[in-house]
């Protein structure tokens, strides 16, 4: 399987979206800042949202069509499946 997910800070106002083929492990690198870069820079470990593809192409293109969506368009997406704004990390 293949997930694209978005991490977010705390307060719920920075968001990052990822794809990968292992969520717990990269929720988990992404919560113990293991990944250099953005998400480590704007501590972002919060897993607020994802979904799963048996295609890594189709995961692919879901990464990139998000990634062009407005800030109000991902939060409407994000409550639509974590209204709470819970952290899925810790269900994994």
């Amino acid at each position: 399987m293949y997930y694209i997910y978005i991490v977010s800070n705390h307060k719920n106002n920075i968001f990052y979206i990822g794809v990968t083929n292992d969520l717990k492990r990269r929720a988990y690198e992404h919560k113990h800042k293991m990944l250099d870069g953005f998400t480590k820079k704007y501590n972002l470990g919060k897993l607020v949202y994802f979904e799963a593809f048996k295609d890594v192409s189709r995961a692919i293109e879901r990464e990139k069509q998000l990634k062009k969506w407005s800030r109000i368009k991902k939060i409407s997406l994000i409550e639509t499946q974590n209204p709470e704004w819970l952290d899925f990390s810790e269900k994994l």
